[in-house]
Order: C-alpha cells, then sequence, then structure tokens
C-alpha cells in the first residue's frame, strides 16, 4: 500500500519575502504589519526558514533547500507547494497560480537540481491554464490521502473545480470537492489550511463546510477510510491548525509537522488525538504566518520521487 507521508522535503529559502498585496486579495490569513521595515521583515523570514530546516534536519528528515533567486523578488516562493507536486513513479507536476507575482516561482532550475539525486520521468506542465483563467495551486488547493487514492479541496478562486476533477482522473484518485468559509464568510484560499490527513487521522475544521451535505460527504468519506477525525474550531484554523503535514523520518519514525501557533492553540484532548499516531514536531515561524498567510505545511513541497 502507497504511504500517505514521506521522508524528503523540498523547500525553498527566501531572498525577497514580503506581504504580498496580490495574493491578500483571496487570503483572509494575511496581515500586513506597519512595524516592521523590508529588510526587517526578510531577516526574520530568513531565520524563521533556517531554523525550521534544522529542526526538521536534527530528527532525521531529508530536506533539499533551493535558495531563492533574486530577480525578479517573489514574496511567496517560501510556499513550493502550490506549483510543484511530485509522485512516485517519477512525474513532476506543475500547477496553475492565481496571481501573476507567483508564477515567477515556477523555477526549471529548480527540477535540474532534484535531478541530481531524484528520478524524473516526465513533467506534465499545466500552467497554461492561467491563460484560461483557471486555477490549481498544487498541494495548497488539494489534500491527497494516497492510500485511499481520494483528494478533497474547498473550491475558491484558486481552486477550479473542472482543473480539480481533471487531475484526479489524471492520478487515478477520487475527488471530493466543496465549499468553506471562515467566519466573516470569506471563503477559504487553501484547503490545506482547514484540513490535513495523516495516516490514520484528519484533522478538520468542520464548521467552515457550511452545506450540510457536503460535510456529511467529507465525513463519511474519511471514516470510511479509516481516519478519526480530530475536530478543530474556526480560531484554531485562524491560529493554523489546519495546515500540518505528517513526515516520516529516515528511521520511520512519522512526525505531524506544525507551527507553534498551531500546537499552542490545541486543546489537551486534541494533542492526545494526535500523538495516538504519531509524534508532533512543532516550529515557530510567527513572521512567515503573519505576513505570508501560510503556515509549517505550506513551506514544504514533498518530494515522492524514486531516489537515485
Amino acid at each position: 500500500m502507497e504511504k500517505q507521508y514521506t521522508s524528503h522535503l523540498l523547500m525553498v529559502r527566501p531572498a525577497c519575502f514580503q506581504f504580498n498585496n496580490e495574493t491578500a486579495i483571496s487570503n483572509a490569513f494575511q496581515k500586513n504589519s506597519s512595524n516592521l521595515k523590508t529588510e526587517q521583515i526578510k531577516e526574520m523570514a530568513v531565520a524563521e526558514f533556517d531554523n525550521y530546516v534544522a529542526t526538521l534536519r536534527n530528527h532525521a528528515i531529508d530536506v533539499t533547500v533551493i535558495q531563492d533567486s533574486e530577480m525578479p523578488p517573489k514574496p511567496d516562493a517560501i510556499f513550493p507547494n502550490n506549483w510543484i507536486s511530485m509522485t512516485k513513479d517519477g512525474t513532476v507536476f506543475l500547477f496553475p497560480m492565481l496571481t501573476p507575482n507567483r508564477r515567477w516561482e515556477v523555477r526549471p532550475d529548480i527540477i535540474e537540481l532534484l535531478k541530481e539525486k531524484f528520478k524524473v520521468n516526465e513533467i506534465k506542465d499545466f500552467t497554461f491554464y492561467v491563460n484560461e483563467n483557471k486555477f490549481l495551486e498544487g498541494t495548497g488547493s488539494m489534500i491527497f490521502d494516497h492510500p485511499n487514492k481520494t483528494a478533497y479541496a474547498c473550491l475558491s478562486p484558486r481552486t477550479d473545480k473542472k482543473l480539480f476533477i481533471e487531475h484526479c482522473k489524471r492520478i487515478g484518485y477520487k475527488p471530493l470537492y466543496f465549499t468553506a468559509s471562515d467566519q466573516q464568510g470569506h471563503l477559504v484560499y487553501h484547503t490545506n489550511v482547514m484540513l490535513t490527513i495523516g495516516d490514520k487521522f484528519a484533522v478538520i475544521c468542520l464548521e467552515s463546510i457550511k452545506n450540510n451535505a457536503e460535510q456529511n460527504a467529507i465525513v463519511q468519506q474519511l471514516e470510511k477510510d479509516g481516519h478519526e477525525i480530530i475536530t478543530i474550531s474556526f480560531e484554531q484554523m485562524e491560529a493554523f491548525a489546519g495546515n500540518m503535514l505528517q513526515v516520516e523520518s529516515r528511521g520511520g519514525k512519522t512526525f505531524l509537522v506544525m507551527s507553534k501557533t498551531a500546537y499552542a492553540s490545541l486543546k489537551c484532548m486534541q494533542i492526545e488525538q494526535i500523538e495516538q499516531y504519531t509524534s508532533i514536531l512543532s516550529v515557530a515561524i510567527p513572521t512567515i504566518e503573519m505576513i505570508g498567510g501560510g503556515s509549517a505545511r505550506c513551506m514544504l513541497a514533498e518530494i515522492y520521487l524514486p531516489e537515485k
């Protein structure tokens, strides 16, 4: 059976991390800080990033770090999971992103660097869909349950229903799509801020799914596939408690990676539920979360490619 997690991760070290005005239109999680200067934000983000990488490596998790290029400036390059995903048959998928200044993040040289260590048999490039105003932002838009070959997506300006269904058909996964919104009624911009799927558990903000039929369908599918459902509140979702990723160390131990913000929002019972299945690994990334509107999971692109 296919594993839900990998021990190989891709991370992009930021060169120009800043508040992105283009993405803020559809991302209610972003907060612009007038107290911090441009250089301060950059320095703080790099320090948080480096600490994150060191923490993963200290737990025997393999991380391939690529340095972001200075030009053109890419404020969100730190979130590579939106433009690339990789599968165990050696396929690399490139995805169409909503905002023009994020499309610069798609770098062929990153794929060339991956080829040094991993087998890449095919590159499937769907970035041309931006010309049709259709978007599907990788594993931000889609949450995969690999052993059960199921994919989940909350529809938003960044997640096109037709493209999602097409991609699921392409990879042989069952698509489940729904609408999720926050307390203010804004559409949740990415599925991976309200849903995390581990091997035997799922962390989900069910109250964000207003349609009862959709909510029931998601619950039934997750339970049918053997996941214990750990429900989080709107407040916990806003603290990025849905933005987590289960990963594996080289020794075969699994961790649920999350931010310290997310961990602090969890109740004792929720922590106990998670720790039945996996260890928790939390990292401090407050600047990245506040300015970028993304958290620990957004910064990780999983490498499922076969090693050379």
